[in-house]
């Protein structure tokens, strides 16, 4: 074999090494990021801690959540979350077409989850139990809100990233991308479990 087949060896599989590398490094740098997010999140559940009694004459959970309403919004993102589990295993069989479905999928019950939201938030507003009304509101509206935004900011990079799926196929950026943001949209399912739980069960008891 000559020097040059063998230099252009070496460079072939250090280049595939540099991207899987760079794959790796993206990933655990989004870990980094995922960490301050739990921060930001135990903040505001801590904060949601300390003022859910101080309803200052207005509702507590147990008068405004409606339960069967925020069991169906958790079934939407739970099943985002296996929806999306779908577009990984078909991202590591190499097929575009089903990544593409999948995630297609996933975001339309995102959207979905969203648009509960939205209503919940606007209906409570209309009848006079805004974040103004008392701090245990402000603190709901602040902890269910900050999560709302986490999701719509996935739902928005959901698109993006099936348009460059379409465009140049499953590369190692893309993977890396579905990657991240799978990490991402997991951890706002177990955030979601947690505002379930402590929120709305916990406050409807």
């Amino acid at each position: 074999m000559s020097t040059e087949t063998l230099a252009k060896h070496h460079d072939d599989a250090h280049g595939d090494h540099g991207h899987h590398d760079a794959g790796a490094n993206k990933i655990f740098g989004f870990w980094i990021y995922l960490m301050s997010d739990c921060i930001i999140f135990a903040t505001l559940f801590a904060t949601y801690g300390v003022m859910v009694n101080n309803t200052a004459g207005g509702p507590a959970g147990k008068d405004i959540f409606e339960l069967p309403f925020v069991l169906v919004e958790t079934a939407l993102l739970l099943l985002s979350s296996i929806t999306y589990g779908f577009a990984v295993i078909n991202m590591n069989k190499g097929q575009k077409g089903a990544v593409l479905g999948w995630l297609f999928m996933t975001f339309l019950f995102g959207v979905g989850f969203i648009g509960m939201e939205i209503y919940e938030f606007h209906h409570l507003i209309k009848e006079g139990f805004g974040p103004d009304r008392s701090g245990f509101l402000s603190a709901f509206f602040t902890l269910v809100g900050t999560h709302g935004l986490h999701v719509t900011s996935g739902l928005i990079w959901m698109l993006v990233l099936m348009f460059q799926v379409s465009k140049r196929g499953l590369n190692d950026t893309n993977r890396a991308r579905i990657m991240c943001l799978s990490l991402f949209w997991h951890f706002l399912d177990v955030v979601w479990i947690c505002v379930f739980t402590i929120v709305y069960l916990m406050g409807a008891m």
